[in-house]
């Protein structure tokens, strides 16, 4: 679980591009609390072969990033 709320971009996608280069996880959840950081977590995601899928909660947004 990668935990982003409060940071706003790049530093959430830099945190998922780390977390995908260093492990090449087949999920990944992040928590962020930017719809910014939403559309650009999920752009990376995608261009790096990840199906991912939103749920808002309160104010936070899950992304989970899958394989």
């Amino acid at each position: 679980m990668i935990d982003a709320r409060g940071l706003v971009c790049p530093m959430p996608v830099a945190m998922v591009q780390k977390e995908v280069k260093a492990n090449a996880p087949k999920e990944v959840e992040v928590m962020v609390d930017d719809q910014c950081a939403v559309e650009n977590i999920t752009r990376y995601a995608t261009n790096a072969g990840y199906a991912v899928s939103v749920d808002k909660e309160g104010t936070d947004y899950r992304l989970t990033l899958k394989k």
